[in-house]
C-alpha cells in the first residue's frame, strides 16, 4: 500500500541519502522497444542483464518488464532476480522512476517527479511517453512506500547529492525551456530543497557534449562521498568536451557544500570520441516523433555513468584505451568496494549508461 502525502520530504524530515550509502535494491526497466535498440533490442538485453547480474551481488536486484517481453526476461535472468510486470515507454528508470528518501527512524518514501521524455514536444525523445509517467507510482506501490508528487518536470539522472545538504545538477538541463519554462533558477532550487530535503545547490553549466538529456549532471559527475566528485575530464583541448569539463571542474572548485565544505575532484577521463557505426544505425527501426540514430553521430561515452553499489561498482566499459585507467581511478575512490567493468556500449547506443538504466533503493536506517 503506498498513500501519496500532501506534505514535503523536508517538511517531514526526509533527505535523499548519497547512493555511497547502503543500498536494500535496486531497480531496472528492461529495453525492447525498436526505434531505439538495434536489432530488435536483443543486444541491448543482452547487455542490461549482465550489469542486472552484476549488481544483484551487491544488491538484490528487480527489473521492471512488460507482459510480451516477461517470459523472455525470466529465463535470461538468474532466479535470484525479482522480475515484476510493469508497463514502461522505454527503459531508463532512473529518469522515469522514484527518487527515494529517507528519514532517521528507519522511514523510507519516494518522490514522483512529473516526466516528459526529456522535453516533451519541444526537443523530447519520443513520444508518447503516458507509460513512463506512471512507473515510479507503481515502483512504490510495489516498494510498500508511501509518494510525494513534487510539481515540477525532472528526470532522476539530473540531479546528484552528497545526502549531507547539497545538491548537484546543470543549468543545461534543469533551466532549460522545456522542462518548467514557468519556473526561475531560485523557485527550480526551492524545489529540490523541498522535495530533495536539501539546502545547497551546485550549479554545473553544461553537461557531456552532445547528451541528448540536454545535459544530464549524472553522465558528467557524481558524488564519490560528501565533498569528492568524480569528473569526467577530456585532456584534448580540441575536443569540445574540455571546455565543458574544464568550466566543471573550476565551478567545482570556487563551490562549497552545505556543510563548508571545498569540493576536492577526480577526473576521469573521457572516453573516445565514440561514434555510431553505419551497421548499428541500420538496425534501429526510423519512426517519426523518436529520435533517429544516424551514421557518425557522436555518443556522449562518459565514465561517471555507473552504478554505486553497496559493496560492488559497475561501470561501463567503452574504450580500449581508456577503460583500464578508469577502473583503477574508480578503485581508488572506493577501495571499500569490488570494481567490475562491464560491456556497456550497446546501452550507450540507445542514449545513456548504467546508472542511467538502474534506480537504488536506499536502506531504511535509524539514527541519521
Amino acid at each position: 500500500m503506498s498513500a501519496t502525502l500532501a506534505s514535503t520530504p523536508a517538511a517531514d524530515g526526509y533527505r535523499m541519502p548519497g547512493e555511497f550509502e547502503e543500498h536494500q535494491g535496486c531497480w531496472i526497466a528492461w529495453p525492447e522497444r525498436s526505434d531505439n535498440w538495434r536489432l530488435g533490442a536483443k543486444p541491448a538485453q543482452e547487455a542490461y542483464a549482465a550489469v542486472a547480474e552484476a549488481i544483484n551481488l551487491s544488491e538484490p536486484v528487480t527489473v521492471a518488464v512488460s507482459d510480451r517481453q516477461f517470459e523472455h526476461c525470466r529465463t535470461v535472468l538468474s532466479p535470484s532476480i525479482r522480475v515484476v510486470e510493469i508497463s514502461t515507454d522505454d527503459a531508463w528508470i532512473r529518469d522515469m522512476g522514484p527518487s527515494f528518501v529517507v528519514d532517521g527512524s528507519g522511514g523510507r518514501r519516494g518522490v514522483d517527479w512529473h516526466f516528459n521524455a526529456w522535453g516533451g514536444l519541444d526537443g523530447g525523445l519520443y513520444f508518447p511517453w503516458d507509460r513512463d509517467e506512471r512507473v515510479a507510482r507503481k515502483v512504490l506501490e510495489v516498494e510498500g512506500a508511501d509518494r510525494y508528487r513534487a510539481p515540477i518536470v525532472l528526470e532522476g539522472g539530473s540531479i546528484h547529492v552528497d545526502g549531507e545538504g547539497t545538491v548537484m545538477a546543470t543549468e543545461e538541463c534543469l533551466l532549460n525551456a522545456n522542462r518548467n519554462p514557468d519556473l526561475s533558477r531560485e523557485q527550480i532550487e526551492q524545489a529540490l530543497f523541498e522535495y530533495l530535503g536539501a539546502e545547497k545547490m551546485i550549479w554545473l553549466r553544461r553537461g557531456v557534449y552532445n547528451d541528448e538529456t540536454d545535459g544530464h549532471v549524472d553522465n558528467l559527475a557524481c558524488f564519490a562521498r560528501p565533498g569528492v566528485v568524480l569528473l569526467t575530464y577530456a585532456e584534448d583541448e580540441s575536443d569540445p568536451q574540455h571546455a565543458i569539463s574544464r568550466d566543471a571542474e573550476e565551478r567545482l572548485q570556487r563551490a562549497r557544500d552545505a556543510r563548508g565544505r571545498s569540493i576536492e575532484v577526480v577526473r576521469l577521463p573521457s572516453p573516445g570520441p565514440i561514434t555510431i557505426t553505419a551497421e548499428e544505425a541500420s538496425g534501429v527501426d526510423a519512426v517519426a516523433g523518436t529520435l533517429p540514430r544516424r551514421d557518425g553521430d557522436r555518443l556522449a561515452a562518459s565514465y561517471a555513468n555507473f552504478y554505486l553499489g553497496t559493496t560492488r561498482v559497475v561501470f561501463p566499459l567503452l574504450d580500449e584505451r581508456c577503460d583500464e585507467r578508469a577502473g583503477e581511478i574508480l578503485r581508488g575512490c572506493f577501495p571499500e568496494r569490488e570494481v567490475i567493468g562491464v560491456p556497456a556500449r550497446e546501452i550507450l547506443l540507445g542514449g545513456g549508461n548504467i546508472h542511467c538504466i538502474t534506480q537504488q533503493v536506499p536502506a531504511r536506517r535509524e539514527g541519521v
